[in-house]
């Protein structure tokens, strides 16, 4: 699948950047990890923390407030900022809960990804199932998935 989306982008002329929490960099190396990458994937940033999505990537501190920082808003806004910090044409974000216990009285396997392009901002949430493993995995899948729809989309 991220090969798939590195013909797209390749396609395009266009390159793709990551802002990750739950996945943790898992996203990054999937990208990074298909062939003619460098032509494709900018970088990411991973932000674990609540402080860094709010410092690098530019999250509001009235939406981790009011929504927490597993939440659609908290998603749409990592993916403009990371968009924003790389000027890549295409952001991708990653925010949920992998487990084991859940967050912010959120349940495990709660997702959200973040798609930020030309075309404007969407998210997707998730309802995951299986290890912690599995659902930062799923989690990655989901999150090209979603990118190629947007990027597919915007000229088709």
């Amino acid at each position: 699948m991220a090969a798939a989306l590195a013909a797209e982008l390749l396609k395009r002329s266009s390159m793709v950047c990551t802002a990750e929490s739950l996945t943790g960099g898992a996203l990054g190396d999937l990208l990074s990890a298909a062939p003619g990458a460098s032509d494709t994937y900018l970088g990411g940033v991973v932000s674990y923390a609540t402080r860094l999505k709010v410092s690098l990537l530019g999250v509001a501190p009235e939406t981790v407030a009011e929504h927490g920082v597993v939440s659609a808003e908290c998603a749409a806004q990592m993916a403009t900022g990371a968009r924003s910090l790389t000027g890549s044409d295409y952001a991708v974000s990653t925010t949920g809960v992998a487990g084991p216990t859940g967050q912010e009285g959120k349940p495990v396997g709660l997702v959200y990804v973040g798609v930020a392009g030309p075309g404007g901002v969407s998210t997707k949430e998730l309802h995951l199932s299986g290890s912690r493993a599995e659902i930062r995995q799923m989690a990655c899948l989901e999150a090209v998935s979603a990118v190629i729809e947007m990027v597919v989309g915007v000229t088709e």
